[in-house]
């Protein structure tokens, strides 16, 4: 194949099918990277990208196809934690992987998780997965119970699947009500950090929340 063919070829390509090529390969990365290293608002952008699916003519692939991308992203990076985490468990001198995990979930919010994990086992992964920096403190539970990697897997798979559809119908809640995509990303980004810091807020008008702080 010539050059001129080769132009004429990506000259027919449809500007949406060149934003899928790219957008969904970030989304993947963005959102694992996200699951690893817990600074990027990963709910954030999957809202968002739901969005975007949403007003394309590939409807309903293109949601269905941000659900399934974003929930096997969160999926891996949370394994990906996990492992890392075990290494400095079973290690004598930890790791900072390990102690990242312990200076994001304080004793009492660990304590709590511990008693989860005792009493519903991994189940307690979907709940934790759905609910504002609830994550953490369970897998870091998981870690000091010595959870096999393979049944922590067992529990997180389920609950990626729940997260991603949970911020992905925020997405399509947020396309739904405007014809303009932005304005939709903005109402769901809004949400989602609303979301996000609900609980932190909650624990500091309520009664006595300012002195746990």
């Amino acid at each position: 194949m010539t050059w001129r063919e080769v132009a004429a070829a990506a000259g027919q390509v449809s500007p949406e099918t060149a934003q899928q090529a790219v957008g969904y390969p970030a989304l993947f990365v963005l959102v694992a990277l996200g699951a690893l290293v817990p600074v990027i608002p990963t709910g954030a952008l999957v809202s968002s990208a739901a969005v975007v699916a949403f007003h394309q003519d590939s409807l309903p692939f293109g949601v269905l196809l941000v659900f399934a991308v974003s929930a096997l992203a969160a999926f891996t990076g949370d394994i990906a934690l996990y492992w890392l985490g075990r290494r400095g468990v079973r290690s004598r001198g930890g790791s900072r992987w390990l102690e990242a995990l312990r200076g994001r979930a304080t004793p009492e919010r660990l304590e709590q998780a511990q008693a989860r994990l005792d009493e519903h086992g991994v189940l307690v992964l979907v709940v934790s997965r759905l609910v504002p920096a609830g994550r953490i403190p369970v897998m870091l539970a998981c870690l000091l119970a010595q959870l096999p990697l393979r049944r922590f897997a067992r529990g997180d798979g389920p609950a990626c699947l729940a997260w991603a559809a949970a911020y992905g119908l925020i997405g399509i809640l947020g396309g739904s009500l405007f014809p303009e995509p932005w304005k939709g990303v903005a109402l769901a980004v809004a949400l989602t950090l609303l979301i996000s810091a609900g609980p932190a807020l909650w624990r500091r008008i309520r009664p006595g929340g300012t002195r746990g702080a």
